[in-house]
């Protein structure tokens, strides 16, 4: 049982840089996952607060009085 044991000691110390690199390059594949993930949710929220928040303001509409121009326009061509 003992010498199972230490053969199995010696097969992971083998192999122990490439578990620890494996593990590294799944943590940080974890770590970009759940930084792109919040920073698609953060920008959801914030389109979302701002669509709501200009949906609740009310439409401007400017009147343009064209009184002056279409009088102005009328005379010159009377004047023709």
């Amino acid at each position: 049982m003992s010498q199972e044991k230490v053969e199995r000691y010696k097969k992971d110390k083998a192999n122990r840089k490439q578990t620890i690199k494996k593990d590294k390059t799944k943590a940080l594949l974890a770590r970009l996952a759940g930084a792109v993930v919040c920073i698609v949710l953060v920008g959801w929220i914030g389109y979302s607060g701002y669509a709501k928040w200009e949906s609740s303001k009310p439409a401007v509409s400017t009147e343009i009085n064209t009184d002056a121009i279409t009088n102005y326009i009328s005379d010159l061509s009377a004047e023709e």
